[in-house]
């Protein structure tokens, strides 16, 4: 019990800090939005609305994942057993269709510039001033979002974001140097682009492992047959089945198996020495936390599935 009072308490205390640094990282994003939205009003550059496109996907990303964050952080009830804190994942999920739509619109905006014969003007002096200042507050942002908790799914929707933009921030940042060195204002178009393709990868990935929450499959981190020989290496150990192991939110693992155990283990009453010894065992060895084991005599398993026939 211990030892999971310290697990719930550390992950408390890091998302306490998770959310400062969220707060600090939106107000960075959305300096810098405005920045862009005005720039890019000025200069004509799709690549600067395309990132404050991003931004804006971003700050209303942060928002949902500092909410969600709040939310998560509210004790469990006899209605909500678990907690709140599968609400991260759903702040992800948003996250993580946010940037599927933004990709997909900066990208068929880039190829529509890019169609007709006459090229858009653009002003690149101010497009490239505005685009360093975007890299500069990214990395800013960046380097706070970092020092969180990353195996977060919520934080690393945040951070993924955030890299998205910086990376937004250095093409735009090409296109401009182009721009100047030849003339070329379909660099802007073709920077909007790379963009949208940085995006897409980034929000595929996200969604993937929110799927991969919601559908309670195993962490990909996990190897449940390694587990499974761990448990039966027990000496009281007979055999191990109806084995289960999903997660809450991103790190915090539930695990759950039905242990057959030697009769002579019951009769000694030894039950409690084998729960604390796999419980241990799930917890240092794999960081599973909030395992539950169901002992059974051996034979037991067979006679509970005849009953059920």
């Amino acid at each position: 019990m211990g030892a999971g009072h310290d697990h719930g308490s550390a992950l408390d205390a890091r998302r306490a800090g998770d959310r400062v640094r969220l707060r600090v990282a939106l107000c960075i994003v959305v300096v810098v939005l405005v920045a862009e939205v005005v720039g890019a009003a000025l200069t004509g550059s799709l690549a600067l609305l395309a990132d404050a496109g991003h931004m804006a996907s971003d700050a209303i990303g942060l928002i949902v994942a500092l909410v969600a964050s709040g939310i998560a952080a509210r004790p469990a009830t006899d209605r909500h057993t678990y907690g709140f804190r599968r609400v991260e994942v759903l702040a992800a999920l948003v996250n993580g269709v946010l940037l599927t739509v933004l990709a997909v619109t900066i990208g068929i905006e880039a190829i529509r510039r890019l169609l007709p014969a006459e090229e858009a003007q653009v002003d690149a002096a101010p497009m490239l001033a505005v685009a360093i200042l975007g890299l500069v507050a990214n990395l800013v942002a960046l380097l706070v979002l970092r020092g969180g908790d990353r195996s977060s799914l919520n934080m690393r929707g945040a951070i993924l974001e955030v890299v998205g933009d910086l990376l937004g921030s250095v093409a735009a940042i090409a296109a401009a140097i182009v721009i100047l060195a030849t003339g070329f204002a379909g660099a802007d178009a073709l920077a909007s682009l790379a963009i949208a393709l940085l995006i897409a990868p980034r929000a595929v990935l996200l969604l993937r492992d929110v799927m991969r929450v919601l559908t309670e499959s195993a962490p990909r981190e996990t190897d449940v047959q390694q587990i499974r020989r761990h448990i039966e290496a027990d000496p009281a150990v007979v055999a191990v089945h109806d084995v289960h192991i999903w997660t809450i939110t991103s790190g915090s693992p539930v695990f759950t198996a039905h242990v057959v155990v030697e009769p002579d283990v019951l009769v000694r009453g030894e039950v409690g020495e084998v729960l604390d010894r796999l419980g241990g065992c799930l917890a240092g060895h794999f960081d599973v936390a909030h395992s539950t084991f169901q002992i059974e005599p051996h034979g037991h398993a067979e006679r509970e599935e005849h009953a059920h026939r």
